[in-house]
């Protein structure tokens, strides 16, 4: 099939949304597809067999896109808009995969040129924008009917976990087939020279380990706020971040150093993707303290595959992936956290039982064999539906 990509963010980086587009270009290459990727000016290339990238051109300096709403990035889609626009005129696609917000897109533009659009749904946006602006709450029930209206025309919605299918179902959606992330550790390369945390910290230090961005839905000040209850009766406690903007890991640095915490955290900067896999294994603890969203970080898969124990909130983008029997789940408040904490810390044999079973879990459930089973059902369901619309 010839197959146009949308995706409304930066591409390629490491970080969540991002690396599945690439996991879904790289699968869609493996099948077979011809693909063009239609994305922000920002990110490296990636090479795949039927692959062409194309970029938006910002006549103005638009850098250092965030995840999440910005001005930036809503500049960034609006010409991305236009090029999508011409894309469609001078180019006959069988399907467009819509990533986000750019569903919005397709579903202005494709009944246009009778072609039919699969929405890939990451996360809520009207989630994302009440969690930011607390004003729009009152608007809450108007934003998530305005955000149904994609799912009701595309001809498949592929949300990303079992939260956002049953949104998507609620919502009027025609099809809907669950395509979860999958984990990646296991089958990288390492790239770069892996520091040696042990040796660095000592052997008698327990290192919990927190992997991802540092915007404030992950929970940063839940994590740090719990190890300040407990850090000074522990000795072997030493916490370490990896990932996060500059500006970010400042302002953090800047709150651990007034708690006093300054020897106790540090802030590792961003890693490559490659090497996560090695840092994770030099974990006692892995801690995923988000405080708001529905849709499961994808770092979370990697994170229960690793063999090191899992510490995550005890909330809906955390319970739909993990139980107790795979980890340990704590509710988002301070002290239930740091408790979570003190019982892993203190217990050698819970957090070997528990990561084996997650180890377990993740092999049987999220391998990127089973990623592509599941892609490809659904574009085999697209082929009939347009070889369909073909012969009449």
């Amino acid at each position: 099939m010839k197959v146009l990509v949308l995706a409304p963010h930066p591409f390629y980086q490491e970080r969540g949304t991002p690396i599945a587009v690439d996991l879904l270009l790289r699968a869609l290459s493996e099948r077979g597809d011809e693909v063009d990727l239609l994305t922000f000016h920002e990110g490296s290339d990636k090479v795949y067999s039927g692959l062409k990238i194309k970029r938006i051109s910002p006549w103005l300096p638009v850098n250092g896109i965030k995840p999440g709403f910005s001005v930036k990035k809503l500049v960034c889609d609006v010409l991305l808009m236009g090029r999508f626009m011409y894309l469609m005129a001078i180019k006959k696609y069988d399907v467009v995969h819509a990533v986000e917000e750019s569903a919005f897109m397709a579903m202005l533009i494709c009944p246009i040129r009778r072609i039919p659009y699969v929405y890939d749904m990451d996360s809520s946006m009207t989630t994302q924008l009440v969690d930011k602006f607390g004003v729009l709450k009152k608007f809450e029930n108007i934003l998530r009917w305005v955000e149904g209206l994609p799912m009701r025309f595309s001809k498949i919605v592929m949300p990303m976990c079992d939260v956002l299918a049953d949104e998507a179902r609620a919502r009027g959606a025609k099809s809907v087939v669950v395509l979860k992330d999958v984990s990646l550790v296991g089958n990288e390369e390492v790239t770069s020279s892996i520091a040696d945390l042990k040796g660095e910290f000592g052997t008698d230090k327990k290192i919990v380990m927190y992997i991802g961005n540092l915007e404030s839905y992950q929970g940063i000040d839940l994590l740090l706020d719990s190890v300040n209850l407990i850090y000074k009766e522990l000795p072997e406690l030493i916490v370490t971040i990896i990932g996060g903007a500059d500006d970010d890991i400042e302002k953090y640095e800047k709150i651990s150093r007034s708690l006093g915490m300054d020897g106790v955290v540090h802030f590792l900067g961003k890693k490559p993707v490659a090497d996560i896999g090695a840092y994770m294994s030099q974990a006692d603890i892995l801690v995923s303290p988000r405080v708001h969203g529905i849709n499961t970080p994808m770092k979370v898969y990697s994170y229960l595959h690793s063999n090191t124990v899992v510490l995550a909130t005890d909330l809906p983008t955390h319970t739909q992936v993990m139980n107790g029997d795979i980890g340990m789940l704590a509710a988002p408040e301070k002290q239930a956290y740091a408790d979570g904490m003190l019982e892993l810390i203190h217990d050698d044999e819970l957090r070997v039982r528990l990561s084996k079973a997650a180890h377990q879990h993740i092999e049987k459930e999220h391998s990127y064999e089973a990623f592509k089973q599941h892609l490809y059902e659904a574009y085999e369901q697209l082929e009939l539906t347009t070889s369909k619309h073909v012969d009449a």
